[in-house]
């Protein structure tokens, strides 16, 4: 059955190992850090309030536990593939050697999806903060060129502007793709600096903010089912989990720079997990303090942590918290971006892409064309379409690769239980159920446009698969 045709374990060990591919410079710092940039961002700094006051009440920090159990659930999974495949391709690889080359490229085509589509959200939401930044310190960027074709932006005057095009965001997406064309060990460097500097904002948020916490603004912690399922109560939180689910992609992205990691079998894990779970205790602390010094109902706006902050009498920190959230919107960017262009390389290597895309700059040794059309493909998106529309289908996708690959890492413990695995998903009969159940459970509560728009996005992968990549598989051809 060609369309189940699967890579052996022993022949992507020694592709990961080849020296003809990209240039290994990351450590288990680095990795974590590339983890935390991909992590925080529109997260911490928007869906916090959003939910709060739309889903969860105070009980977004449940949402947020909630969330970030079937991310950890899914990381140890990962950590195990990460660990004994070391290839770019992440989910995708992984696929490929356990499920069949059918599953690896339904996958591989869902992450482009996530990755692109997360890149394009955040490009837009760093555009947003940035108009706001430097409004303030009067650099005041014309309405129609800050805000998605067709918008209508109110002006001070109370007059109306229809916007042209979203600069800021394109912008951003060229400047980072240039960044990742030049070298990974420099967008690394790039990224370490720019997470101190976010982390460090969060911190000082959470060490002066929660002295303005009024217990009262806590009660009731769960609200009152509106008679909608995703209005609060229990249905709600679970409804908000969905949504802040996509608060945690990018610890994912970790296991796409497998082959640029010094020692992966060893550093991938670490990277993986302990990103994950330092950002979900960042999560959990900052959704309970700002709920317990603002009242959750006011919380709906694009800069809830930045509203919490003058509530708290630290309206000197409401700059910082911007200047923040644009260098960790950033650095999510950075990460998104690398992850997108290296999963597309891994599948061009196998053949399911054109050669081109498997090009390596002679220099830099990064996927350089496959990095600059990527980006042309998520800035023009990022300069037309607004945060909502960007956003619809980032969690779903994200959801279903995890789904995927906690089933994987199950069926390759019972195909091969004697390989030799530098990182065991601890509990796997347990674990890889648990991620699966808890998976599908939010995605059963995402809306059902966001499956329409998921299924049509899978089928047109499914067409170029069957027109190109089926015939051009390096697994079809013989050796």
């Amino acid at each position: 059955m060609s369309l189940f045709r699967r890579k052996a374990i022993a022949d992507l060990q020694a592709e990961a190992v080849s020296e003809h591919g990209l240039k290994r410079e990351l450590g288990a710092f680095s990795l974590t850090l590339l983890g935390i940039g991909a992590i925080i961002g529109t997260g911490i700094f928007v869906l916090t309030g959003t939910v709060a006051a739309q889903n969860a009440g105070p009980a977004v920090v449940l949402s947020f536990v909630i969330a970030g159990s079937a991310a950890i659930f899914a990381a140890l999974c990962y950590s195990e593939f990460a660990a004994l495949v070391p290839i770019a391709g992440s989910a995708y690889t992984y696929g490929y050697a356990t499920l069949g080359e059918l599953f690896a490229w339904i996958i591989g085509w869902d992450l482009v999806l996530e990755y692109a589509l997360s890149a394009t959200t955040v490009a837009i939401g760093w555009s947003g903060y940035v108009v706001s930044f430097l409004s303030h310190i009067g650099v005041h960027i014309p309405a129609q060129l800050s805000a998605a074709a067709g918008t209508q932006v109110t002006m001070a005057d109370g007059s109306t502007v229809t916007a042209l095009f979203n600069l800021p965001a394109v912008i951003i997406v060229v400047l980072v793709t240039a960044l990742l064309v030049r070298g990974i060990k420099e967008s690394a460097r790039v990224n370490d600096v720019i997470v101190f500097v976010k982390v460090g904002v969060v911190l000082l948020f959470l060490l002066f903010a929660w002295k303005g916490i009024d217990a009262a603004n806590w009660q009731p912690f769960i609200p009152a089912n509106t008679g909608l399922r995703e209005n609060f109560g229990v249905s709600g939180i679970i409804a908000g989990a969905g949504v802040v689910f996509f608060a945690y992609i990018g610890f994912d992205a970790v296991s796409t720079a497998a082959q640029e990691a010094k020692n992966p079998q060893r550093d991938m894990p670490i990277g993986i997990i302990a990103s994950l779970l330092i950002c979900t205790v960042l999560y959990i602390a900052v959704s309970l303090i700002a709920t317990g010094v603002v009242p959750y109902g006011q919380l709906d706006v694009p800069d809830p942590i930045a509203k919490v902050a003058d509530a708290a009498g630290l309206g000197w920190m409401t700059r910082l918290i911007e200047l923040g959230a644009i260098a960790g919107l950033s650095s999510v960017i950075l990460v998104q971006l690398m992850g997108q262009a290296r999963v597309f390389w891994s599948m061009a290597n196998d053949g399911l892409l054109p050669p081109v895309v498997n090009k390596i700059h002679p220099k830099y040794r990064t996927p350089w064309i496959t990095q600059i059309v990527l980006g042309v493909l998520v800035a023009i998106p990022a300069g037309f379409l607004s945060v909502r529309e960007a956003a619809s289908l980032v969690s779903i996708g994200t959801l279903l690769a995890f789904v995927i690959v906690c089933g994987a890492v199950l069926l390759l413990r019972h195909r091969e239980p004697d390989l030799k695995r530098p990182f065991r998903t601890p509990i796997v009969w347990f674990t890889a159920p648990a991620g699966i159940i808890s998976c599908l459970y939010l995605m059963y509560y995402l809306p059902w446009r966001t499956w329409e728009r998921l299924f049509i996005w899978l089928g047109l992968g499914l067409v170029i698969y069957f027109l190109y990549g089926r015939r051009h598989s390096k697994l079809a051809k013989p050796s």
